[in-house]
């Protein structure tokens, strides 16, 4: 009987212990893609979950087509994208049920970096496809040191690698065929471009203006040799000015609804569009 007691009472003491899970929160969402446009996203998740308790919003970046992947794939609820998502995205979305949805959410002046000892300061747009597709190769070309120019490009599910092949290597040409250079590195994340700019003399890359610091020198840019040389501000995107200026963008599958409908409001909201102001990108709405 004793036994039997002593047995009854582990049991009991056991699933006591044992801790009771709830069904997953819809209290919290990922955000996952542009790399450009990470530490925004991270900005806004910060100050949204401060104002609203008990919601969670987790931000990754990885670039513009892993979010829009993952999106499709259903591993997040929101991607962030530097390009519009492409025909074929859309076609594979909409073979499983899903039909994206877009948000703009701000504009990005593309920025075309050297190192501050490096003395080219401004490139029209044609120097810079030769640049980057390999027809100039050497500094002294462009008014700089005898140096071999080190091209540094994200890679290619980057929105911005596709963004800038398309508006500066093609120049909006949708039948030129012109790709990167065999040379240019293909790095993963624009601040590993902003890294080795500071480190190397020799370097030329892009990225989005909030990556700007006091260790690369951003280079005015040109349409041509008979236009204005303009430097990327938020000003000069703004005005339509800077030549390689781009819109940002959300997207969710189908129109937004619950907690993703409350962020992306959020990001619009006046508050939220400051934010983007403070984290230099150029915000769509007053």
């Amino acid at each position: 009987m004793l036994k039997k007691s002593l047995l009854l009472l582990m049991l009991l003491y056991f699933v006591s212990a044992v801790p009771v899970f709830a069904a997953p929160s819809r209290n919290s969402i990922q955000v996952k893609g542009s790399d450009t446009m990470v530490n925004l996203g991270q900005a806004w998740a910060e100050k949204y979950m401060e104002e609203n308790a008990g919601s969670f919003v987790a931000v990754t970046g990885g670039g513009s087509g892993t979010g829009l992947s993952s999106l499709i794939s259903g591993t997040c609820d929101i991607a962030m994208s530097s390009r519009n998502i492409k025909d074929k995205e859309i076609a594979l979305a909409r073979q499983r049920g899903i039909d994206p949805n877009e948000i703009k959410v701000g504009l990005d002046g593309l920025a075309v970096v050297v190192n501050p000892s490096n003395p080219v300061d401004k490139l029209t747009v044609g120097q810079l496809a030769d640049i980057f597709t390999g027809k100039i190769t050497n500094w002294k070309e462009l008014g700089g040191e005898d140096a071999k120019i080190v091209l540094l490009s994200r890679e290619v599910n980057s929105g911005t690698h596709v963004y800038f092949k398309e508006h500066i290597l093609r120049k909006n040409d949708p039948t030129s065929k012109e790709e990167f250079a065999p040379s240019a590195l293909m790095l993963s994340s624009s601040q590993a471009i902003a890294d080795e700019i500071a480190g190397n003399p020799s370097a030329i890359g892009y990225y989005g203006m909030g990556y700007i610091s006091s260790k690369q020198k951003p280079v005015a840019i040109a349409n041509d040799e008979a236009s204005e040389y303009v430097e990327p501000t938020i000003e000069n995107v703004i005005s339509g000015k800077y030549p390689i200026s781009r819109p940002m963008f959300l997207y969710t599958k189908g129109e937004p609804e619950g907690l993703v409908k409350k962020f992306i409001d959020y990001t619009l909201c006046p508050e939220g569009q400051n934010i983007v102001l403070e984290t230099d990108f150029v915000p769509i709405t007053k």
